[in-house]
């Protein structure tokens, strides 16, 4: 694949991302499967991975601050 940014090509990597959710809630998955772009650093996620990201962020607390989750595929 391809970066969407700058045309340079993507890499594999396991990363931590933070996800906001409403107005005061943080969450942050913890290794998650990330395409990363060799040149600009952009980082895409695969489908698969994005439902499984959605799965998760529905089901959090939203009146915690900052909730940290293991990402399981």
């Amino acid at each position: 694949m391809r970066c969407r940014v700058c045309g340079k090509a993507l890499e594999p990597r396991i990363t931590d991302v933070p996800f906001k959710i409403g107005d005061f809630s943080i969450v942050i998955l913890k290794s998650l499967p990330v395409l990363q772009c060799r040149q600009c650093g952009d980082t895409e996620l695969e489908q698969q991975t994005m439902s499984r990201v959605d799965q998760l962020l529905s089901g959090v607390d939203k009146s915690a601050e900052l909730e940290v989750i293991q990402f399981a595929a």
